[in-house]
């Protein structure tokens, strides 16, 4: 099963949250101002439907849910 775009980002952000709370913890207090970027970006991608980490995804070939991944091939 292939990941779609919506799971490629929620993994990443789940992923960026868990690091910045670690590095925060452990390295320097000043990462958990890593963890609000996220967090802010996650809101306002809910009102805007854009996020900056979408785009690149898109770039790298990550389909969005429901698309055929055969799609592009049959179009004339």
């Amino acid at each position: 099963m292939t990941m779609t775009l919506n799971e490629w980002l929620r993994g990443i952000g789940g992923a960026f949250v868990l690091l910045s709370v670690a590095l925060g913890w452990f390295v320097h207090p000043g990462f958990f101002l890593f963890t609000a970027f996220v967090g802010a970006n996650l809101l306002q991608s809910a009102f805007t439907k854009w996020c900056p980490m979408m785009v690149l995804l898109k770039r790298l070939g990550v389909r969005e849910p429901g698309a055929d991944p055969g799609s592009e091939r049959h179009a004339a």
